[in-house]
């Protein structure tokens, strides 16, 4: 089982399930687990009956809600392991970075805007992380500025991270941000209106993700959802 962890503090719930839907589509069994203080999952993600922890299907996808450690969802469930192929969790600060014991990760991303709160309250998070860890920057922003990306260098020059050298860059508009708005409304997550250079992170994410699996198949599911 794989262990991805999406470390900041911009919103990145819709983000983890997107790319969670691409992997379901390819035949991949995933669960989200939302570790967030606000738990925002719990406001786009219907579920029947919610309480204060649980775990609820939406897309084919399993979505965990309230938990504090993976132990506790796999008593939950009776078991993770053999249930689940990939575990992509959402983490906004340093307590759930530990309880979720991220430093075993397949794969870590910093996930951040380049507002003062998403970037500085996310440096914040992994400034106490132990031991050296690998990450790869997931940056929304309007246009690609590379001084952006600079500046964010800057700042975490003294924490234990060594970054990927390519970094992932989504859009942050209007009409992406509209089309999400739309697919929360009715609870379906559709790619369609999506613009060009947003799906295209979703694939690059995704074939990170499962390397093993041919780019080929990655773009071919996308187009069906």
């Amino acid at each position: 089982m794989k262990k991805v962890g999406f470390i900041g503090a911009f919103e990145k719930t819709d983000l983890i399930v997107y790319v969670a839907k691409i992997l379901t589509e390819i035949g991949k069994r995933v669960l989200v687990v939302d570790t967030t203080v606000l738990q925002k999952a719990k406001y786009i993600v219907p579920a029947i009956a919610p309480t204060k922890f649980y775990v609820t299907e939406y897309e084919k996808i399993d979505i965990a809600i309230g938990f504090e450690d993976l132990e506790s969802i796999e008593q939950y469930l009776g078991g993770i392991e053999t249930n689940y192929d990939i575990v992509l969790i959402d983490i906004d600060s340093p307590e759930m970075f530990d309880s979720f014991n991220m430093v075993n990760s397949d794969r870590l991303y910093f996930v951040t805007a380049f507002d003062n709160y998403s970037l500085k309250r996310g440096i914040e998070i992994i400034g106490n992380m132990r031991p050296r860890l690998r990450m790869t920057k997931i940056l929304f922003e309007r246009d690609i500025i590379q001084e952006n990306e600079a500046y964010l260098n800057l700042l975490s020059i003294t924490f234990p991270i060594d970054w990927e050298r390519d970094s992932l860059y989504f859009p942050y508009d209007q009409g992406d941000l509209t089309a999400i708005i739309e697919n929360q409304r009715v609870a379906k997550v559709k790619f369609k209106n999506l613009s060009d250079q947003y799906r295209d992170s979703l694939s690059m994410l995704a074939q990170e993700i499962v390397p093993e699996t041919r780019a080929g198949i990655v773009r071919k599911v996308m187009k069906n959802i």
